[in-house]
């Protein structure tokens, strides 16, 4: 690659170039997602340390290289355990550029498929249910105890946690990607106990306290009427018709 430049004992060529470019592409496109956050204060930090190790080593401080490296890799496993909602916000932004959703569209496409099987059947024989689809917020801290169950979404296994009979009924699931995390999850109910001229009981003042507080889309069955409901981001939408819930849930989830 031929040369643009030099400083120094440094060749710049275009490839180095290209590469710084792209380089500060991705930290701004991170800054940017994490702007608000106090995850961006240890961004910084973690760029002047990649610097501070760059330096060193392009006039061979040796020591000085080696105490950089090691104190950034811890540095680096800090920042991925301390601020995991974060970065889940910026993988599920990686994960809607295009040319990455269509491979993920299929799994998508089979998680729904799952879902709206169990709930239609869930709502014609009027059992009651409250599905929680996590999105880039981590809503572990919202929610009360929980069974971990770690399986993949499937209508056989939602329809046997939601039967009356069985010890898992009570609460909400947890469902992240395609796989089902958590079952009997106490939500935080809503204040609001009245809405469109509806009286809420406890399930749908749960959907509706989780959505209130994060990003989470979550589905509600009801016991008494057998309606198929959605509240997001602190509202609902009653009653979906079974021919629709597929469309609409496809669309809020993509």
């Amino acid at each position: 690659m031929f040369e643009i430049f030099k400083i120094g004992f440094l060749q710049i060529t275009f490839l180095d170039l290209l590469d710084l470019v792209l380089l500060f592409v991705i930290f701004y496109w991170m800054y940017n997602l994490l702007k608000d956050t106090v995850a961006v204060q240890i961004l910084f930090g973690l760029v002047l340390l990649i610097f501070m190790t760059f330096i060193s080593e392009m006039i061979n401080l040796r020591a000085i290289n080696w105490l950089l490296k090691s104190v950034m890799g811890v540095w680096l496993l800090a920042f991925i355990i301390l601020f995991q909602p974060e970065l889940r916000r910026v993988l599920l932004r990686l994960s809607n550029l295009p040319f990455l959703r269509f491979f993920l569209r299929t799994n998508l496409t089979q998680t729904i498929d799952e879902v709206i099987s169990a709930v239609k059947e869930m709502s014609e024989n009027h059992i009651g249910g409250l599905i929680v689809f996590v999105r880039s917020q981590n809503v572990e801290m919202n929610v009360d105890t929980g069974v971990p169950i770690g399986a993949r979404v499937s209508k056989e296994l939602l329809l046997s946690i939601f039967n009356p009979k069985s010890p898992l009924h009570d609460g909400a699931v947890l469902i992240e990607g395609s796989n089902l995390l958590f079952a009997k999850c106490i939500l935080p109910l809503s204040t609001v106990t009245k809405l469109e001229g509806r009286l809420l009981g406890t399930r749908h003042r749960a959907a509706l306290g989780l959505s209130e507080q994060t990003d989470a889309l979550v589905l509600v069955v009801s016991e008494e009427t057998g309606w198929i409901s959605i509240a997001e981001s602190g509202t609902f939408i009653f009653n979906i018709p079974k021919n629709k819930i597929e469309s609409i849930l496809s669309e809020k989830l993509s």
